[in-house]
């Protein structure tokens, strides 16, 4: 039996099925799992405040010697464990799931991330860690160890090198048009040189992937990052179109980009990927990527993107119903992960909670888009208010430089297995490649 071939007419096939469960998902709000009195929440949010103190406590602080940074990073381990289980209501075994994989996951990425860029900064390296977890989770639901492989590091890097560079409004759309020719040139495997240090980083991101998975033993990797690159391509495209696109094509636009990109995780955790994972790791992927829509609504706004969330905004509607809908299908892809074979219940239940812990925090910084009525019914559901959740997120924005210390204090540690690339796209890996184990 042939193998199946992940290409465009792939994803589109993937689209028009993940479309259809997101219609069947009502817009009316299913029940609440659990209650909190605000009273509850008030207790919570204490917790919340004094790990935030505690944490700024420790940013004061200079760590010297290794033994030093091992335990500053003990006692914040410790500090996030007490309020994961007080404050979340995380159970033990997401807890240590937490600090024992996905802490040191994030730690192990910045510190690489950082080694082979210096000019990446804390910002750009958190916006590449949520990839790099998404795929420490995809490793594990596939039966692989979770790691920064290098083609994690490498394909975790790619989008906020071009993102950030596609979103500017300081680059003229010529030059955007060009970096994407030559981008998918390189993607598609042709050899030649970058111009300029962005391509020079984007080259080398590539050139992490090509040395953990030859392209001649490992097509599908190819395929599904020419799928992430054509979705971009149709996602950048739709914003220079004059008339504005129906809310099918923008939901078509929206799962393509975000199920294609998390399918390339699922094939970078094991080089190859039945069929039915695949289906999941895009349903996963389209989920994430309306959650990333409604996350960023203001900044969307201010640079006149199209997605569901600014078109029911400009067309007056309130975001109620596409926010219920948001939050029924996010429950729906929860439900067909305990379809991949490996990981534990843990994982599967953090997963959940996580990914609705996400929208109701974009809910609460966009409140005004939302009737009094659904944000009460809402908020009854949330461990915290949501005024609490908006003021301390300002409150973060403004002490960026604080937790900036700190991150850059625990980070200094010994060398990746592997050095930098050079940024003319040089590899100096030869890893074997990875293969899916039980």
């Amino acid at each position: 039996m042939m193998p199946p071939t992940y290409d465009w007419s792939w994803v589109e096939t993937q689209v028009q099925r993940t479309a259809g469960a997101w219609r069947q998902c009502s817009a009316v709000l299913l029940p609440h799992e659990m209650l909190y009195r605000p009273s509850d929440q008030e207790k919570r949010e204490a917790i919340y405040d004094k790990a935030v103190r505690t944490v700024e406590r420790e940013a004061g602080k200079k760590p010297g010697a290794t033994a030093d940074r091992a335990a500053l990073q003990g006692r914040l381990i410790g500090v996030f464990s007490e309020f994961a289980a007080t404050a979340l209501d995380l159970p033990e075994e997401g807890i240590e799931l937490i600090t024992n994989d996905f802490v040191a996951l994030g730690a192990d990425f910045a510190r690489q991330a950082r080694r082979f860029d210096r000019g990446l900064n804390m910002g750009e390296i958190f916006q590449a860690c949520r990839n790099a977890w998404t795929a420490g989770g995809l490793q594990s639901l596939l039966g692989s160890r979770p790691e920064i492989t290098p083609s994690v590091l490498g394909y975790s890097l790619l989008y906020p090198y071009s993102d950030n560079y596609l979103d500017s409004k300081k680059v003229q759309s010529r030059k955007k048009i060009s970096f994407n020719e030559r981008f998918r040139s390189r993607l598609l495997g042709e050899a030649f040189a970058p111009q300029g240090a962005l391509e020079g980083a984007v080259w080398a991101s590539v050139g992490l992937i090509e040395a953990q998975y030859p392209r001649t033993d490992y097509p599908h990797v190819y395929h599904a990052l020419l799928a992430i690159h054509r979705a971009q391509e149709r996602s950048v495209a739709q914003l220079r179109k004059s008339a504005p696109a129906s809310e099918d094509e923008l939901l078509r636009i929206s799962f393509a980009k975000g199920g294609a990109s998390v399918f390339a995780d699922a094939c970078l955790a094991t080089g190859r990927i039945e069929e039915c994972d695949a289906e999941l790791a895009f349903d996963w992927g389209a989920a994430l990527q309306l959650g990333d829509d409604l996350q960023d609504v203001h900044e969307d706004l201010r640079r006149s993107s199209q997605t569901l969330f600014t078109r029911a905004i400009q067309s007056g509607r309130a975001l109620d119903p596409l926010a219920a809908q948001l939050l029924n299908f996010s429950e729906h892809v929860a439900d067909r992960m305990r379809c991949f074979p490996y990981g534990t219940s843990a994982l599967k239940s953090l997963l959940r909670i996580s990914w609705r812990s996400i929208i109701l925090e974009a809910i609460a910084n966009a409140t005004e888009f939302f009737s009094p009525a659904f944000l009460d019914q809402l908020e009854a559901g949330s461990p915290f208010r949501f005024e609490f959740l908006r003021s301390r997120n300002r409150r973060l924005a403004r002490r960026n430089g604080i937790y900036a210390k700190l991150f850059n204090a625990i980070l200094e540690g010994p060398e990746p297995p592997w050095r930098s690339l050079d940024h003319n796209g040089e590899s100096a890996i030869h890893a074997a490649p990875r293969r899916r184990t039980a």
